[in-house]
């Protein structure tokens, strides 16, 4: 194992700067849950994140790439949950995801609230990761095509 990965960063950033790159994911969240943002302004705030990930993380040239993006993209699912958590209410107005098909009025009101609140943090979370693997990929990808990007041994 390299000097690098043994040291102290062996995502080859902060704490600091994973969850200040995973944050920048937020405002898309935001502005999903309060309706704020036309098709186009969203598009933005969906891929712009990942592309300034991309930009940090590929010139640094990190040890490990596709980890580094993934760990940005998990954090990003856990402020992601977080966020949608938030605004909740905001973002259902009086009317909040319902059970449907076979489960419908299996519940009481109270526990389906806390089924569909977990499925809606479980699905962010997979949301982030899966954004970090892609994002990771490509990260990898780029950084064995392209000399500049290759990690520091």
């Amino acid at each position: 194992m390299s000097n690098s990965v043994r040291g102290r960063r062996p995502l080859g950033l902060s704490l600091v700067w994973i969850w200040a790159l995973a944050a920048l994911a937020v405002p898309r969240a935001v502005a999903h849950d309060l309706d704020l943002v036309g098709p186009t302004v969203n598009s933005v705030l969906v891929f712009a994140p990942a592309v300034v990930w991309l930009a940090v993380v590929l010139p640094k040239r990190v040890p490990r790439p596709f980890l580094t993006l993934l760990m940005i993209g998990v954090c990003h699912g856990i402020l992601l949950a977080a966020t949608h958590q938030v605004l909740w209410t905001q973002a259902h107005d009086a009317a909040p995801p319902r059970l449907g098909g076979n489960l419908e009025g299996t519940f009481s009101p109270g526990v389906e609230a806390v089924v569909m609140r977990l499925f809606a943090v479980f699905s962010s979370l997979l949301t982030g990761a899966g954004v970090g693997a892609v994002a990771g990929a490509v990260g990898w990808l780029l950084a064995r095509m392209v000399p500049a990007f290759r990690p520091r041994l």
